[in-house]
């Protein structure tokens, strides 16, 4: 797996793609804080807020707290922890701006958990893409670089890892759907295809990354479909050609058909980047603040 996420990273950065730096950008500095160099200057002591959200956050991080449970009422944690209504406040403010609670106001129950959510991180992602100009063909460069790779990682494995078989049933869904005509469904499941293939590695790190890049790829592509319709016709072959791509290359990576299946996978997605961010469409900036 080492040597799989080198090339990986080795791949990304020979595309200069923007959204690949900003990745390893923000992860640098989260090394940094962590402690990746030597403190300068005077060091400062967290407020009690801050102490007190870091022990709420730790808690919802560690899986102590479910999705949509509630925190205790104010009065409660107020007494537990020995601190002011102003304090308590202050670190939900904190947390809340980090997505992991919301706060009713008003209400008579306490403050409703909600675990770190991909979909946070990538509206700022995209905040960040815009506002260093990164365009279209970027997003697409990035998943360029990614996924010819993973398709090498699952077909030297002859489709051997654990989640393949997901990928496999995701496939056949998809299949069902073109029979029953439910052309809306399947096209939802095309990014949940790309999704699965990387995943399917087992490699949590990069199904990460790749789901923030498929989520700024996928309000892209909502906003394409919005502003150059196509024909009835012409989007049921696209479903049917897509389709069989599909299924070409799962067969391919499970008969460990390493180099066909790769050069098969990259040509798919050359010919998609062509129509998604092609014809000048590539040139426009990422736009999260219209999304």
């Amino acid at each position: 797996m080492q040597a799989c996420s080198a090339i990986i990273a080795d791949e990304l950065f020979k595309t200069g793609a923007g959204f690949a730096t900003m990745v390893a950008r923000h992860l640098f500095d989260m090394f940094l804080q962590e402690g990746g160099s030597q403190p300068t200057g005077r060091i400062r002591v967290p407020k009690t807020s801050e102490l007190v959200a870091d022990q709420i956050r730790a808690q919802i991080v560690r899986g102590e707290l479910d999705e949509g449970s509630n925190l205790p009422p104010e009065g409660i944690l107020m007494e537990t922890l020995g601190i002011s209504r102003p304090t308590l406040r202050e670190a939900f403010r904190i947390l809340e701006a980090e997505g992991l609670i919301s706060v009713a106001r008003g209400a008579r129950t306490g403050a409703a958990v909600h675990k770190p959510s991909v979909d946070k991180f990538t509206r700022y992602a995209g905040y960040v893409l815009q506002s260093q100009g990164a365009n279209i063909a970027d997003l697409y460069q990035a998943r360029l670089a990614i996924e010819p790779t993973v398709v090498r990682w699952l077909a030297t494995a002859k489709g051997q890892t654990p989640g393949m078989e997901n990928l496999r049933m995701l496939l056949r869904h998809m299949a069902t759907l073109l029979q029953k005509e439910s052309y809306d469904e399947f096209i939802d499941c095309v990014a949940i295809f790309h999704q699965a293939l990387v995943e399917a590695t087992g490699n949590k790190t990069l199904s990460f990354m790749n789901r923030m890049l498929l989520n700024l790829v996928q309000n892209h592509q909502n906003d394409y479909r919005r502003r150059t319709p196509r024909k009835h016709e012409t989007r049921i072959k696209i479903i049917r050609t897509g389709l069989r791509s599909y299924e070409k290359l799962v067969t391919l990576i499970d008969a460990g058909a390493v180099e066909e299946a790769v050069a098969h996978w990259r040509l798919h997605l050359d010919n998609a980047n062509a129509t998604w961010a092609g014809k000048g469409e590539g040139e426009r900036v990422v736009d999260s603040i219209s999304d």
